[in-house]
């Protein structure tokens, strides 16, 4: 639920649809999420190659807040994924990317051939708040979920020391190495008891090296977000 692509700077060129694809299916994974970082543009083509295989992928973003905290926002339909597109190139900060730097920022094809590629770097901070961004992947109907809220670095808890209550969280996600039950009662945190963990995957390697199991009558968006509501989840 927390994979990265070619398309972000970080993410390894390996990173294409169908290397993706392959892996998630060689691991034995169901469902898979594609979140880039501050853009959506990689996650129809990876849907479109994951359907051929009968694989069921959904999209959104790793967006980053004005506060540099990491947040996924997961979401059904290509519409939605459009308008939060709109959204994040409106607010993004407006910052060359260097890829002999940073990395490289490109959108490929099923056949691996470039696309697009992304001139802002995509690492940088929006210019709005977590709240506001919240707000808005709600009303699209999406799911948000602060990224890694134990890291020591663009977590929640690093930045702003504890979860607002009125953050509207559909779950917290912990790093692959933290301990489930000591982030259960850390008090600096809303009463939002849902985990869950992904492996936050760079290259095809580290698909699945963590995950978590739903409890789903059918492979659907609607019933991932039953399952997070319901807590009906095992965390690996």
């Amino acid at each position: 639920m927390h994979i990265h692509t070619v398309l972000s700077p970080c993410g390894s060129l390996e990173m294409s649809p169908l290397n993706i694809v392959q892996s998630a299916l060689d691991a034995k994974l169901d469902i898979i999420a594609i979140t880039d970082h501050n853009s959506t543009r990689q996650v129809t083509i990876v849907k479109h190659v994951a359907q051929k295989k009968g694989l069921f992928a959904i999209g959104g973003a790793e967006v980053n807040s004005a506060e540099e905290v990491h947040c996924l926002a997961l979401f059904e339909t290509d519409e939605q994924l459009s308008i939060f597109q709109t959204f994040i190139d409106k607010h993004i900060l407006k910052i060359q990317n260097k890829p002999d730097y940073f990395g490289y920022q490109v959108v490929v094809d099923e056949n691996e051939n470039i696309t697009h590629e992304e001139p802002w770097l995509l690492i940088n901070a929006l210019d709005v708040g977590i709240l506001e961004i919240e707000k808005l992947v709600h009303s699209l109907d999406g799911l948000f979920i602060p990224a890694h809220i134990d890291r020591q670095f663009n977590g929640i808890i690093s930045q702003l020391g504890f979860i607002p209550d009125e953050l509207k969280c559909d779950a917290l996600e912990l790093s692959p190495n933290a301990k489930t039950e000591y982030w259960k009662d850390d008090k600096r945190k809303s009463n939002n008891n849902i985990f869950i963990r992904n492996s936050d995957a760079h290259t095809p390697r580290d698909i699945a090296r963590q995950f978590t199991i739903f409890e789903m009558e059918d492979i659907s968006f609607q019933s991932i977000r039953k399952a997070l509501v319901s807590n009906s989840l095992h965390i690996h």
